[in-house]
């Protein structure tokens, strides 16, 4: 499944989030792998930031982020340069966004 989600960097922190992503930690990676994470992407238009994930379960996914070192020590990192939002169950972290139109739904359908 592919996810979406949307983030903000705070104001005078572009840079420093980017350095910071220029490789996270390994053991964020294999966490990413063990619980079905195959790809993340990110991009950057000023502060707006916008994710794609291709994953097993996205649900499942976080639910498993919850409690893992590896993103907690991630987290805490990262967090620093990043406003939360608050999600449809009220977790903070990035806003998944609502598909619109998928051009290749659109030709398999």
């Amino acid at each position: 499944m592919r996810v979406v989600l949307h983030s903000e960097i705070r104001p005078g922190a572009e840079a420093d989030y980017v350095r910071r992503h220029a490789r996270i930690p390994d053991d964020l990676v294999a966490t990413f792998t063990r619980i079905g994470i195959r790809d993340w992407t990110i991009w950057r238009s000023g502060e707006r930031l916008f994710h794609l994930v291709d994953c097993d379960d996205w649900d499942a996914a976080r639910a498993a982020l919850a409690d893992d070192p590896a993103d907690h020590a991630w987290q805490a990192d990262i967090g620093r340069f990043v406003e939360l939002f608050r999600d449809s169950d009220g977790a903070e972290g990035t806003a998944p966004l609502a598909e619109v139109w998928d051009l290749r739904a659109q030709r398999e359908g």
